[in-house]
């Protein structure tokens, strides 16, 4: 079933590897959904920080799967929200016309996408488009880092470093729902923002340097990798939890595997625990997400909203690594 009367689209694609400069807007073949698939008329599509490591091919170890020389796909775009105008012939999940929103590997960058039904949750009254397509991977990310790694619990001392990005102002806010008293970590500019979504203490990292602490935290959630294990060892309470994100430093070549596989030694031999964090996506934390988000209780917080042509100038900014929330996409139509 379709609602569809077009065969093309307007779609933001990365013919070959490198920076925002080799990002192209051009008009592309409508794709077709699989039978477990259905097709989205895109809405608003954020950026995330996995769009640049496929747009860059960085870490080169990504490439052993999405294209050597050149990206086997050239879509770009992971984070996606609109409404369905086609269904696979498997597909029992979602009707045409619901509105949804979710994870997908690639081409959420254009004025229709595809995505296979696990992927995805309903939109519900109250959350508009703009806000749902900002939730998938930094709101995902900060849910299960600090919920099934950190084990967070009411009344425990919870620090994020680096609190004002796209994950970091998800984490801020899902922290103080979990009941935690929450303690940020973020550049000067940004303090006003991070008290403003709620967090209980604001450190400015060019001032004050929070692994030196009197009153250690029982979970660090580390978004920045900027400061090493010992360091934030020392921050920690003895029966503490380090959590770290995929963001983590590293090279052009294995990106953060040698600090991720540096954080898993480190919790064999040493106290305390010391985990890494690999967001898995779940339709049913979407569905959470979305429904906090839709009674008040979790704000998206949106930084910039740039329509679809704009992508590559937006990408740019994006790049720079000084967001305050999220950067959306708007798709007219």
């Amino acid at each position: 079933m379709t609602e569809v009367e077009t065969t093309t689209m307007i779609a933001v694609v990365a013919p070959r590897y490198g920076g925002s400069e080799v990002l192209r807007v051009e008009v592309a073949p409508l794709p077709v959904p699989g039978e477990r698939e259905v097709m989205v008329r895109v809405r608003a599509a954020s950026l995330c920080s996995g769009d640049l490591h496929l747009l860059n091919g960085t870490p080169y170890l990504l490439r052993l799967g999405f294209g050597l020389r050149r990206p086997k796909r050239p879509g770009i775009g992971q984070n996606l929200a609109g409404h369905v105008v086609a269904v696979g012939a498997q597909v029992t999940e979602f009707q045409v016309g619901d509105r949804v929103f979710g994870e997908i590997p690639g081409g959420a960058f254009a004025e229709y996408a595809c995505a296979a039904v696990g992927a995805l949750a309903l939109v519900p009254d109250g959350l508009g488009m703009e806000e749902a397509a900002a939730i998938p991977d930094s709101g995902m990310t900060a849910l299960q880092g600090l919920r099934d790694i950190g084990k967070v619990e009411p009344g425990q001392r919870v620090l994020i470093n680096g609190a004002s990005g796209g994950v970091g102002s998800f984490a801020v806010q899902i922290a103080k729902l979990l009941g935690a008293h929450v303690t940020a970590v973020c550049s000067t500019r940004h303090l006003e923002m991070v008290r403003g979504i709620g967090a209980d203490v604001v450190i400015d990292y060019t001032a004050d340097d929070f692994t030196r602490t009197d009153a250690p935290y029982d979970v660090v959630f580390d978004l920045a990798g900027n400061r090493s294990l010992r360091e934030i060892r020392r921050a920690l309470a003895p029966d503490g939890v380090f959590v770290s994100s995929a963001a983590a430093p590293g090279d052009h070549w294995f990106g953060p595997i040698r600090w991720l596989a540096a954080v898993a030694l480190t919790d064999l031999f040493t106290r305390p625990t010391m985990k890494s964090l690999l967001m898995r996506p779940s339709a049913t934390d979407l569905a959470h997400l979305a429904d906090l988000a839709a009674d008040g209780r979790l704000r998206p917080v949106l930084e910039r909203q740039v329509p679809l042509i704009e992508t590559p100038s937006a990408i740019a900014v994006f790049a720079q690594g000084h967001a305050a929330g999220k950067t959306v996409l708007t798709v007219a139509g």
